[in-house]
């Protein structure tokens, strides 16, 4: 356990050391949080009574995916996990004595973690200050406030579970990177992270909230917005459950199954 602590340390102080990327993600995610709530807010005028939910809480919604953008951005994968496998460099971790799949869990939860720290603060401050209905407001009651944290770090674990399956594949293919492409397009739709899931036809719903991805941002968010309450939250929360484990279960079958036939040449 200690070693898989020391992994986190490392990853996570090196990550504090970017402030001025930290700096310039704040200012992009500002203006693009700032573009995004313009836009819905000429649909809510137009015809409000047709979305799912009050702009207020789409508002929260928004300002919470901005400010932790770092810790579900789907696109982010560990290049120098990618090119350990590609070049054969893996072979050194295989050397260490710990799990690898623990350990690469390990790094990337911690990268993740480091980067929202530096953006998350600010980009709340100032959204809290911004006049009614454009800034982010508390959370919808003490046991949406008492959920949110839980369902958070559930969706967090998650994102990184189905990142790792990506990593793997690079054990099964010439290059990830058509993989990788499509893994972040999929789960960036699939996850409310371009349109919340409530806004979609209510036929597909149930399918994307079945989905591992809907177990991601979307969950924490829209508890904390009140949309899921009481049973419903729990369900959800259950759900990220359920998916963590089948996801980490998968990743370290496919993990056993490429180490027994890995083969690196050269040396």
């Amino acid at each position: 356990m200690r070693q898989y602590l020391s992994f986190f340390r490392i990853r996570f102080t090196a990550g504090l050391q970017y402030r001025a990327a930290a700096w310039a993600g704040i200012s992009t995610q500002f203006a693009w949080g700032g573009m995004t709530l313009l836009l819905y807010r000429a649909f809510y005028e137009a015809n409000a009574a047709a979305f799912p939910m009050p702009f207020s809480s789409l508002a929260s919604y928004i300002w919470l995916q901005q400010a932790l953008l770092a810790l579900f951005m789907s696109w982010y994968f560990d290049d120098e996990i990618l090119g350990s496998v590609v070049s054969g460099g893996v072979v050194y971790e295989l050397c260490r004595p710990c799990d690898l799949y623990a350990m690469w869990f390990v790094k990337n939860v911690a990268v993740r973690l480091s980067r929202a720290v530096l953006r998350c603060a600010p980009i709340l401050a100032v959204a809290a200050f911004l006049p009614a209905p454009y800034g982010v407001s508390l959370p919808a009651g003490p046991g949406a406030a008492a959920l949110f944290v839980p369902a958070l770090l559930l969706g967090l674990l998650v994102i990184v579970a189905f990142s790792m399956l990506v990593y793997l594949s690079a054990f099964y293919t010439v290059s990830p990177m058509g993989v990788r492409i499509l893994a972040s397009s999929a789960v960036e739709f699939l996850a409310g992270g371009l349109i919340p899931i409530p806004f979609f036809p209510d036929a597909v719903q149930p399918l994307f909230n079945a989905l591992p991805f809907a177990s991601i941002q979307n969950t924490p968010f829209l508890i904390y917005t009140g949309y899921l309450r009481g049973r419903e939250a729990l369900a959800a929360v259950a759900v990220q459950l359920f998916w963590l484990l089948t996801l980490v279960l998968v990743g370290r079958a496919l993990m056993r199954r490429a180490l027994k036939k890995v083969v690196v040449q050269g040396g």
